[in-house]
């Protein structure tokens, strides 16, 4: 049952390697944001799979901090586009 959880976290991280290059050539702001939400899933899925067939409590705790930071990303994104929404409003009636 371990060999098969690395496995599969072993195609997991092939496929958040695939995300990476949305984030190198998304064409988009919008785009790069969603592709590092993949990452941040990504990469707390692979944790916990690891946790479990290792045994490893530790790897949990890092990946509820993962999933944090992707939660901070996704509303500091949401801020900043809001923001410049506002800004590009002011510019306009100028």
């Amino acid at each position: 049952m371990n060999a098969f959880l690395i496995g599969v976290s072993g195609l997991i991280l092939a496929m958040v390697g695939l995300g990476l290059i949305r984030v190198l050539r998304g064409p988009s702001e919008a785009d790069r944001t969603m592709a590092v939400q993949l990452l941040g899933t990504g990469g707390v899925a692979i944790l916990l799979l690891q946790g479990v067939a290792t045994g490893e409590p530790a790897l949990f705790d890092v990946a509820l901090m993962l999933a944090l930071l992707a939660a901070f990303i996704s509303v500091a994104f949401a801020m900043g586009a809001d923001a410049s929404r506002s800004d590009d409003a002011g510019a306009n009636e100028d």
